[in-house]
């Protein structure tokens, strides 16, 4: 059997959650768009789930929309912001740390004409909050920012990200939230939008979330066909919709065990690490317990992941989206060494993680590195 240590990449889901989406998709099956007494069944599920999942989240319901994944909620974030404010301003700002989605997005805008700017990230994987003051113009219209960075584990300072951004009156913050539910306090205070993915937090694949605070203005994405809200076509899938409020229900409700649990095993794995002289460790230590990057001098990242596997351990080189065989761009921003970002790789932990699991892999790695 496997040692699975790639949870940020992706998580079982809760049987709880399983059981929540079949009842509701054996039950409420009809389409929630429908007028007839079947849809408004299933429509009520929709706004039932959104109601809990807004008071999970300390926001409203109708701040909410259903998407198929955070890349969807990401893309519209940031290019729905771009089309809605194109006659304020043709400026951007985000970081090295992001998600392909949101730099893929970026990209894209970049290509139709639009000015793009990218913070320096700190030592301590931390964006330069000073050198953000300095590239945030008149003319900028968001600025793009993941308050848990998915490789190196680095928590941002949304809060204060969100005060520069405040100061400006034609710039909106858009937080990817992704990797930072369950694994940190989620406060959307000073957002402006943020996506989020059950699949990351033992719910299932296929279904995302993009917060939108009232008053935020953007263009939808899909045109065409009724839905629950005006910025995004489609049928919604209600008992997806169910199964989402009852991840987050159960993500939220069991934090401080698992937190405790996965910080633990980190401990543990950090003071292994740190005997080896071949291990760089590249997550700053107030990264988040579920993320750890490494390097290991003298084997590229894809080389150690093709190693592990040989033996039965799933770790990740970099994000699963991210384009294989280049360096990290995380760690090449906060190290500036591209030797160490082609070295690096990460391993994801989880409440889950057994200690026999872990003091397996320990033993694997280990034999790895004195014979390579």
């Amino acid at each position: 059997m496997s040692i699975y240590l790639d949870y940020t990449a992706d998580t079982p889901p809760d049987e709880r959650v399983l059981y929540e989406y079949m009842k509701v998709a054996r039950e409420q099956f009809a389409n929630p768009n429908s007028s007839h007494s079947a849809g408004a069944a299933a429509k009520k599920i929709i706004d039932v789930s959104l109601e809990k999942t807004a008071g999970l989240l300390g926001v409203l319901p109708d701040e909410l929309i259903l998407t198929s994944g955070a890349s969807e909620a990401n893309n519209l974030a940031v290019k729905g912001a771009a089309r809605a404010n194109r006659r304020r301003g043709r400026h951007m700002v985000s970081t090295f740390l992001e998600h392909s989605s949101v730099s893929g997005a970026l990209t894209y805008l970049q290509e139709q004409g639009w000015e793009i700017d990218l913070v320096s990230i700190l030592p301590d994987g931390q964006i330069d909050l000073e050198h953000l003051k300095s590239l945030i113009r008149s003319d900028t219209v968001l600025c793009a920012v993941c308050a848990v960075d998915s490789e190196l584990g680095t928590v941002q300072p949304v809060s204060e990200i969100s005060r520069i951004v405040s100061g400006f009156e034609n710039c909106r913050l858009h937080v990817d939230m992704t990797q930072a539910v369950g694994k940190i306090p989620v406060d959307l205070s000073g957002v402006h939008t943020a996506s989020l993915a059950p699949h990351k937090f033992y719910g299932l694949k296929g279904s995302g979330l993009l917060y939108k605070a009232k008053g935020t203005v953007i263009e939808p994405l899909i045109h065409g066909g009724a839905s629950t809200t005006i910025y995004r076509s489609g049928t919604p899938d209600t008992a997806a919709a169910a199964a989402m409020s009852a991840a987050l229900e159960l993500t939220f409700g069991e934090y401080e065990e698992r937190f405790e649990r996965v910080s633990g095993l980190n401990r543990r794995l950090r003071e292994h690490l740190a005997g080896n002289s071949r291990v760089m460790i590249n997550s700053p230590d107030d990264a988040v317990p579920h993320i750890l990057n490494i390097s290991v001098r003298g084997i590229k990242g894809e080389d150690m992941r093709r190693l592990l596997d040989d033996k039965g351990v799933c770790v990740s080189v970099k994000s699963a989206c991210s384009v294989p065989n280049t360096p990290s761009r995380p760690v090449m921003a906060m190290t500036h060494d591209r030797k160490r970002a082609l070295s690096s790789w990460r391993i994801s932990l989880s409440h889950l993680t057994t200690d026999e699991e872990l003091n397996s892999f320990m033993e694997i790695l280990d034999d790895i590195i004195e014979n390579n």
